[in-house]
């Protein structure tokens, strides 16, 4: 059995995106992206002025965005005619496809607004494929909890508690989770995957070779393997996201990530000329 270790510890940048919400970004910086994780972004702040813009009618196309709220509400809209209310706790993955335009809105004027947003790559079979959503409510999310720690399940299986995301390509692990201070969390990670641990808050650490101090709001490449071993050094919340690389070529143009340069600029042609939307 292969423990997994840290392999790069990198503390985000401070970003801003949509109309002004302020936020952290680590993957889609450096690294620009581990496969098949395109983009990592934490927004949170309790100063309005830090989100109240929102996220105004924007496109996608190509990849599928993952959005976890741990505090605030966000209100959803967008082509297919779908809309909707992100509360505490809950998750929308949104498998964009041959192309969707929407907004996500803050439903709220005042108070803490805290989440994360995920960007996963499609590969090429299914770039073109129809717009689909998964909604989890926080309060139908699987969870498994004991002495020492809670785990929701957003994707994957952990003992009895297993996420609602079943037959996606890239077999993902989206766990949020909860650990006492001085506990374990351990878990076998398949050893195809790519793996990595957002520090949320707290104090960790990970595998049996030494490394620097991981502290807070902290992204963690870890090595391929089998064994995945954290120690929590105080009371600590992290996420543990994990998937089947996709190797292949990528194109990236802001909103659009195809295999080829040509399909960006298709892409950026369509949005231009109302024919984006399928």
């Amino acid at each position: 059995m292969k423990n997994i270790e840290v392999n790069q510890i990198v503390n985000p940048i401070l970003s801003s995106d949509g109309a002004g919400v302020k936020l952290k970004r680590s993957i889609g910086v450096e690294p620009n992206y581990f496969d098949p994780f395109l983009m990592l972004d934490e927004f949170g702040s309790e100063n309005k002025d830090d989100y109240i813009g929102g996220f105004p009618a924007h496109p996608h196309r190509g990849i599928e965005t993952v959005t976890y709220m741990l505090s605030g509400e966000f209100e959803h809209q967008d082509s297919t005619g779908a809309k909707g209310k992100m509360k505490p706790g809950d998750v929308q993955w949104m498998k964009t496809g041959s192309g969707i335009i929407h907004s996500e809105m803050p439903a709220m004027s005042e108070g803490k607004l805290h989440g994360f947003q995920l960007w996963i790559n499609m590969p090429a079979k299914l770039k073109m494929s129809k717009p689909d959503y998964i909604y989890i409510d926080s309060d139908k999310m699987s969870i498994h909890k004991d002495d020492n720690k809670l785990v929701k399940v957003i994707a994957g299986k952990f003992e009895k508690a297993q996420g609602p995301v079943k037959g996606h390509n890239v077999e993902p692990i989206y766990f949020d989770v909860e650990l006492k201070k001085d506990k374990k969390f351990n878990f076998e990670i398949p050893a195809t995957h790519n793996t990595f641990i957002y520090l949320v808050n707290g104090e960790i650490e990970i595998g049996k070779n030494k490394h620097e101090n991981i502290k807070d709001s902290t992204l963690i490449l870890l090595t391929k393997g089998k064994d995945l071993n954290v120690k929590a050094k105080s009371d600590t919340k992290f996420l543990l996201v994990s998937g089947k690389p996709i190797n292949e070529e990528i194109a990236r143009g802001g909103p659009f990530v195809m295999n080829t340069k040509a399909e960006i600029l298709q892409a950026v042609q369509d949005y231009h000329n109302g024919t984006f939307v399928k």
